[in-house]
């Protein structure tokens, strides 16, 4: 069940990456040039992207994907490439136009494009649900409801990212709470692996953690977490 602070962090998201950071996501995520420390940032999610990819399998034929926060939808993409339906979702609508606009021809028949609630249940049933760094806002509570969630969906995996608890990150987070409210992109909360891992267990008993891997580039810090579910 989702919790107020998962609501109101929701609303903080959709409103910042559908108003004030659309036109620099987009950029962000296309082939333009960026700044050094956002091409460190766009490695480090390229990166990221290729690792959950590789856990889900070359060959995904026949498989259902809900890729959940699909943002510009390059992941989507790929998926559809390998032979899966992919259902792609984000909040925020603007986000979802471009990654519309930028699927490929020969993929975009398998790429259901929507703007709503990942939770949302009338998306179906999935073999595999993908987050990538579309929990990272969360509290470690937060983010386990939602796994469990999104497990309810999924017959085979759970993979997605959050931000792992390191000493740079934690300062990170500080710093950012010194700025007005006016002026703060969503803040990313860092959460401790181990604690994760224990509400997981908690929240799907029958579910197990299992691969998990950090990626660091530059200013770009993510950790993939695999929640298998058969």
């Amino acid at each position: 069940m989702p919790t107020v602070t998962y609501e109101t962090r929701k609303g903080r998201l959709e409103e910042y990456f559908d108003r004030t950071a659309s036109e620099t996501w987009a950029r962000l995520t296309s082939d333009a040039p960026v700044s050094r420390i956002r091409a460190t940032v766009r490695q480090g999610r390229d990166e990221m992207r290729a690792l959950l990819l590789d856990w889900l399998g070359a060959d995904l034929t026949g498989r259902r994907i809900l890729d959940a926060g699909c943002g510009t939808g390059a992941l989507a993409v790929e998926a559809a490439r390998r032979g899966a339906e992919v259902v792609a979702i984000d909040i925020a609508g603007s986000l979802v136009g471009v990654a519309a606009e930028r699927a490929p021809e020969d993929v975009r028949a398998r790429i259901d494009f929507r703007v709503g609630d990942m939770l949302d249940p009338h998306l179906g049933a999935f073999d595999h649900v993908v987050a990538m760094d579309s929990l990272i806002h969360y509290p470690a509570g937060d983010i386990a409801r939602v796994v469990a969630s999104l497990a309810g969906q999924a017959s085979r995996s759970v993979v997605f990212t959050f931000a792992p608890r390191t000493p740079a990150l934690t300062v990170m987070h500080a710093v950012g709470q010194l700025f007005p409210r006016s002026d703060r992109s969503p803040a990313i909360e860092p959460v401790a692996h181990e604690t994760l891992v224990g509400l997981l267990g908690q929240a799907l008993p029958a579910a197990r953690c299992a691969r998990t891997q950090r990626v660091m580039r530059g200013f770009y810090t993510s950790q993939a977490l695999e929640v298998a579910l058969a």
